[in-house]
């Protein structure tokens, strides 16, 4: 078992039922999944961008992405409704929490000029959104085979109700905010 899993349910919960009083251990806030998305705007002149994408996705989580198409059709961008425009994965259970471990302790201290994630990106309804300028950040990723630095977002979807519910569930995961 996952050390994350097994600090959240042996040590987390129980701060959580002590701080925000709950009646029942069900009502305590747990993460969901974990969604990284992918957006790829070249991917509409160049159909090589979206392989090299889908691949790099899947060697940070090892799990096949899958492939975004357009919604509706911008003339402007070149874009016609239904071309793949990006990836994304979905990560749930044991692989949801190797990646947010991985995430804490290697990847986001590795980001330059690091000094904490935001503590405003949350959505009102206990989701965070974390979004990475570069997918050299993962160890994953080998520096020698990457031609074009790519950015991702990152949803954090937790069953919390309220922001400042989510907050201290992932503070105490030990998500870097800053302070």
């Amino acid at each position: 078992m996952n050390e994350l899993k097994q600090k959240y349910t042996n040590e987390i919960v129980s701060s959580l039922m002590n701080k925000f009083e709950y009646e029942s251990i069900m009502q305590v806030p747990k993460l969901d999944k974990i969604v990284i998305n992918m957006g790829i705007g070249d991917a509409v002149q160049n159909a090589k961008a979206l392989d090299d994408a889908v691949e790099e996705l899947q060697q940070i989580t090892g799990q096949k992405p899958l492939i975004t198409k357009a919604k509706k059709s911008i003339a402007g961008f070149r874009l016609r409704e239904g071309m793949p425009i990006g990836a994304k994965v979905t990560l749930r259970g044991e692989r949801m929490y190797q990646f947010l471990q991985k995430l804490i302790a290697v990847s986001l201290p590795r980001v330059r000029d690091f000094r904490g994630i935001s503590n405003k990106a949350f959505d009102g309804r206990g989701n965070y959104t974390l979004g990475v300028k570069e997918q050299l950040i993962f160890p994953e990723i080998n520096y020698d085979n990457v031609n074009k630095v790519r950015g991702m977002d990152i949803v954090l979807v937790t069953s919390a109700n309220t922001d400042e519910e989510a907050n201290e569930l992932l503070t105490q995961m030990g998500m870097p905010f800053q302070k």
